[in-house]
């Protein structure tokens, strides 16, 4: 069997041909004495070619801040500092050596930048795969277990907060296995940054977000965030935002447990945000008219949800790391969904950002001439807004009484979940502008622009749960005819099989979550989560085009001018 992570390498041109060799003859080990994933003692060399040092676009993450008081500007000021803390937790829950004897290692400052890119010495738009020599293949359980753990072994011990969020699994002298909660093992660092969000409460003139400051920062001593999510969720009207703590599951790629320190500081884009705010008062009717039995729409979705453009001003932690998030759909705490539904935070300039600097130079690169004038920021925009707005859609508990999807279908659970809502986002647009609630543009505009937008995502590789879920859309869309490819090597929208394909990989992926059949989403990730060679000769098209693979920041109180 080809080795897939290989093709990838070769593609991005991150390989040699004796490493290829070298890589195809052993698997990939996990970090050990002899390939330590800590920082090694002299400079390592590059695996990869240089050019692929230059993937990611810079763009300036800045907004106007003229309208906010002395209070909110030092308010934002405390939520930078607050986010760092959150940067510095992320990278000792990626990489277990240190980061700044890391990262002083370096000469040569492009190699430097992308190792803080992607928080350590993995190429997270590559299959996690080492760049720097000295380095085996990312630990899937990154930090958050004992690098010698086996799914095996992990099943059949019996220890407190086996599943939970917010621990470390540590082994004992012994071996056996243990839990120790984020708040005891990052008290000092979760300490200081309580105490700036507590400091942020006293000067928001906000009393929703005030509250919510408060309560975050009790949590983030605590391990308990469920309050916090609720006050969240009450949030309406305050113009600054902050998302902070241990959030998303997607670097556990061993089990999909353990959450990661990220953080987001925004403003919110009032003119943009009264527009989007009519959409979600229809999640409960769309729930009802998926093309599933009632079974798997049974559950209501929560009818408090609400939905909001931003410009981010700063990204910390997970978030940052690699591919840049453009939206956000939280809280992913199921029992608050349920009660109150999700908030769905639209990245209006990073996503401007990806749409420029990227989908147009790969739509004029693939996308046959006939359908470019259908690649549209507002389908863009929408496409991403309703990928956020269909995670609220189909069911978050199991048929069959064995918990939660997220539970049942472990580390696969966020990669279904990603491709759920991609498609179930197209499903949403196709439905609203049959009923005229959706005026902008037409159904070819949203669906060539999607089709677009797999090519931008399905760079970004298999090791994320996006990557996973752009790969299986992709395959399946072929293996439907949704669309064509011409002798030119031209992508077209065949606009009947394209309909006929969303509905089928909606009923599929629904059908899985609600079944909770782990092992039905395992073959499908093996057998549609791959990069096939015509696939793979149209990503090396872009990469000789030398368009960005995503883009990176440059963030910070200077860029803001709050120093």
């Amino acid at each position: 069997m080809i080795n897939n992570n290989i093709i990838r390498r070769a593609i991005a041109g991150t390989l040699t041909a004796s490493a290829i060799a070298l890589t195809a003859c052993s698997p990939a080990q996990q970090p050990s004495a002899d390939s330590p994933s800590g920082p090694a003692r002299s400079e390592p060399g590059l695996l990869i070619a240089p050019s692929r040092l230059d993937i990611y676009r810079e763009v300036e993450l800045n907004s106007d801040l003229s309208g906010l008081s002395e209070n909110q500007k030092a308010m934002l000021g405390l939520f930078i500092d607050a986010s760092s803390i959150m940067d510095d937790l992320f990278w000792q829950q990626a990489f277990s050596g240190d980061k700044n004897t890391f990262l002083n290692s370096f000469n040569d400052e492009k190699v430097k930048r992308f190792a803080t890119i992607n928080y350590g010495p993995w190429d997270r738009l590559n299959g996690d795969a080492a760049f720097l020599t000295g380095y085996d293949s990312k630990f899937e359980g990154a930090e958050f277990y004992p690098h010698d753990i086996t799914k095996a072994e992990f099943a059949s011990a019996s220890f407190a907060d086996k599943d939970g969020l917010y621990s470390l699994v540590k082994r004992e002298q012994d071996g056996s296995l243990y839990t120790v909660p984020y708040s005891k093992v990052y008290k000092a660092e979760l300490s200081k940054a309580a105490a700036l969000l507590r400091e942020a409460a006293t000067l928001a003139e906000n009393e929703s977000f005030s509250n919510y400051l408060r309560l975050r920062a009790e949590a983030l001593l605590t391990d308990d965030y469920f309050a916090s999510d609720m006050a969240w969720m009450d949030m309406k009207t305050n113009p600054i935002e902050l998302v902070i703590g241990p959030i998303e599951t997607y670097e556990d790629q061993l089990f999909g447990y353990r959450a990661a320190f990220e953080s987001y500081v925004l403003l919110k884009d009032m003119s943009w945000s009264e527009k989007l705010a009519k959409y979600a008062q229809y999640l409960p009717a769309l729930q009802k008219g998926l093309p599933v039995p009632e079974q798997y729409k049974a559950e209501t979705p929560g009818s408090d949800a609400d939905l909001n453009a931003y410009d981010v001003i700063y990204y910390a932690g997970h978030a940052n790391a690699g591919s840049k998030t453009i939206a956000i759909n939280l809280p992913n705490d199921e029992r608050v969904q349920l009660k109150k539904g999700t908030r769905r935070l639209q990245l209006k300039n990073a996503m401007r950002a990806k749409f420029d600097h990227i989908l147009v130079p790969i739509a004029d690169a693939l996308i046959n001439p006939s359908q470019r004038d259908h690649i549209t920021f507002d389908a863009f925009f929408a496409n991403t807004m309703f990928h956020e707005v269909a995670h609220g859609l189909g069911i978050k508990n199991t048929l069959n009484g064995s918990g939660t999807v997220r539970g049942a279908l472990k580390e696969h659970a966020s990669a279904l979940e990603e491709g759920k809502a991609d498609i179930l986002g197209l499903y949403m647009v196709q439905k609203l502008l049959e009923q005229g609630v959706i005026t902008e543009g037409e159904l070819e505009d949203y669906y060539v622009t999607f089709l677009a937008g797999i090519f931008r995502s399905v760079r970004f590789g298999a090791s994320s749960a996006h990557g996973k879920a752009n790969m299986v859309r992709f395959n399946f869309f072929a293996q439907q005819g949704a669309f064509a490819k011409d002798e030119e090597g031209y992508y077209s929208v065949n606009m009947e099989k394209m309909g006929d394909a969303i509905e089928a990989l909606s009923r599929r992926i629904l059908m899985l979550q609600g079944d909770g059949d782990y092992k039905g989403v395992d073959e499908l990730v093996a057998k549609m989560g791959i990069i096939k060679p015509d696939l793979a000769s149209d990503l090396a098209k872009l990469q000789a085009a030398n368009i960005p693979v995503d883009i990176t920041f440059k963030q910070g109180k200077t860029v803001l001018g709050l120093n």
